[in-house]
């Protein structure tokens, strides 16, 4: 079992750096970011955020009970796709404190040079500002937070789409 840090954050240095080291002890990677994590461009949240959701996606599309390689993927798809991600900020949005809130605006203003062909460009900056906060969230170490969102976004597409498939059957 992990020790959870605390989700109380001051602003002197020797408790920042004491927060990151409890961070980086208490999870399985021990690289701390170059800076604190206040301080860390919204883009570099995002790209940990997606990291972080993707492996809490692989682990519960494991823990159903079909594991053919086609199947796993196509699971994982239905809760990482930009649309997907959208819709579950949407239903976040009312629930966020305000620290929240000001994470995923960060997020969803940031400037990624480009979208990816044939994906919506709202979908995207929203999908971008949902891994933006899964990212703080992570190195601020509220971890319980973090898992009641993605609680949150994990039984809201499961359910929206329980009906069975017509693709292949």
């Amino acid at each position: 079992m992990t020790r959870r840090m605390s989700d109380t954050d001051t602003s002197s240095s020797n408790s920042s750096k004491e927060t990151q080291n409890n961070l980086m002890t208490s999870t399985l990677f021990t690289f701390p970011p170059s800076k604190p994590y206040k301080q860390l461009s919204p883009l570099v949240l995002a790209y940990l955020g997606d990291a972080v959701y993707e492996t809490y996606v692989r682990q519960y599309v494991i823990s159903q009970p079909n594991h053919r390689p086609n199947h796993l993927h196509r699971e994982s798809v239905r809760y990482v796709s930009n649309k997907a991600q959208s819709k579950v900020l949407e239903l976040w949005m009312p629930q966020l404190t305000e620290e929240e809130v000001d994470i995923v605006k960060r997020g969803r203003n940031a400037k990624s040079g480009s979208v990816p062909k044939n994906a919506d460009v709202l979908e995207y900056r929203h999908s971008t500002a949902f891994e933006c906060l899964i990212g703080y969230l992570y190195y601020r170490g509220s971890y319980e937070r973090l898992q009641e969102l993605m609680d949150i976004a994990i039984n809201s597409i499961a359910s929206s789409s329980s009906k069975p498939s017509d693709e292949n059957g």
